[in-house]
């Protein structure tokens, strides 16, 4: 059992946590793979879940793992990690719009 150190005081893991999240992580990824390897729905749904799914898979290796939540003093972590996803998905997306819709545009 793995010990957090946080201001003179021991927090315990429990190792249902990991096997818990380890669990999850395989399970979301075995659905994306079959999802993607079977081609069993339309490509923009496809899309939009598969994304979900990675997100999904971001969250819980953040909780799981990485213990994003536990920490000494303010959770200003926590909202700068919202604040870079936030920007990350914004860019990508705003990047798939132009892809999609710029070839459009007459010069």
């Amino acid at each position: 059992m793995s010990t957090v150190r946080t201001g003179g005081t021991h927090k315990s893991h429990s190792p249902k946590l990991y096997i818990l999240g380890y669990l999850l992580s395989l399970v979301l990824t075995a659905i994306s793979f079959v999802l993607a390897l079977t081609h069993s729905m339309n490509v923009g749904p496809l899309i939009v879940l598969l994304t979900i799914l990675g997100a999904l898979q971001i969250f819980v290796q953040l909780f799981f793992f990485m213990h994003i939540t536990e920490g000494d003093g303010p959770p200003f972590h926590s909202v700068l990690l919202l604040l870079g996803l936030i920007f990350t998905f914004a860019v990508a997306l705003m990047s798939v719009w132009i892809m999609a819709f710029g070839t459009n545009v007459s010069y």
